[in-house]
């Protein structure tokens, strides 16, 4: 994860791409992660299919029931990654509900994920005030636990959350779930900028992040971008080269 705070030093910006294990079937997924990391991102956020996914939009969520139907898990998904042979050159990280965590085992979830060349898990549904639940296992492991953030956040628990910040923070564009919009809200950039100037890790927005307007409407007040629907939806329509602009709006040196 060192990789993200060279960029933020640097002042470019990071591009997290996200894309669901096992849509479309397990085996497409080293494909997609050569294709992603070939094409430019900076990190690569991998879901975990999930019953009741209770953050995920409707394209994520229907992407989730396509790898279910395949029979994916947890299990198959780490072990299909430690089957890799080609050189993963950027950071992995896993983005699962705590469910599956908790049946799976926690220590066995962080060992594994260690084994299977993962830097930082995000767990949407685990609350900060809980995070000891799984913090101590990833942290003997070297993996970084994202937290969230939301336009909801108190100024209190937004400043704990982010005295104890690893990697980078999450920081929610919207009041809701994932997936793709036209328009964002100006009160947005102020979220941003007031994460940002608290943030001793890089600030990196998501949800709902799909358009290159959207890049230009907040690059000044963070460290980067998440992409999750936008890219599912490309993957599973076979479209995703529309996806590389997007990445070079994000990736581009842009001068000050």
């Amino acid at each position: 994860m060192n990789r993200l705070e060279q960029l933020k030093k640097t002042g470019n910006k990071a591009f997290v791409a996200y894309i669901m294990a096992g849509d479309g079937g397990l085996d497409r997924l080293k494909n997609q992660v050569q294709y992603l990391q070939g094409a430019g991102v900076t990190a690569i956020e991998i879901g975990i299919p999930f019953s009741d996914p209770v953050a995920d939009g409707p394209t994520i969520e229907a992407a989730g029931n396509r790898a279910l139907k395949h029979g994916v898990t947890l299990q198959k998904v780490l072990e299909e990654l430690k089957s890799w042979t080609f050189e993963v050159t950027i950071p992995l990280l896993v983005m699962t509900y705590l469910n599956p965590v908790m049946r799976f085992g926690v220590e066995r979830f962080a060992t594994e994920c260690s084994k299977a060349g993962i830097s930082g898990v995000i767990i949407p549904d685990l609350p900060y005030e809980h995070k000891q639940l799984v913090q101590p296992y990833v942290d003997k492991e070297g993996i970084k636990l994202i937290q969230l953030v939301t336009l909801t956040t108190t100024d209190v628990r937004l400043d704990g959350i982010l005295r104890e910040a690893q990697g980078f923070v999450y920081a929610v564009t919207v009041k809701g779930i994932t997936g793709s919009r036209d328009e964002m809200s100006e009160d947005v950039k102020a979220f941003m900028r007031k994460v940002r100037e608290k943030s001793p890790v890089p600030v990196y927005a998501g949800f709902g992040i799909s358009k290159s307007s959207h890049v230009d409407m907040l690059r000044d007040d963070v460290d980067g971008f998440i992409v999750g629907s936008a890219i599912v939806d490309a993957f599973n329509e076979d479209r995703i080269q529309e996806i590389e602009p997007l990445i070079h709006a994000v990736t581009a040196t842009h001068s000050v």
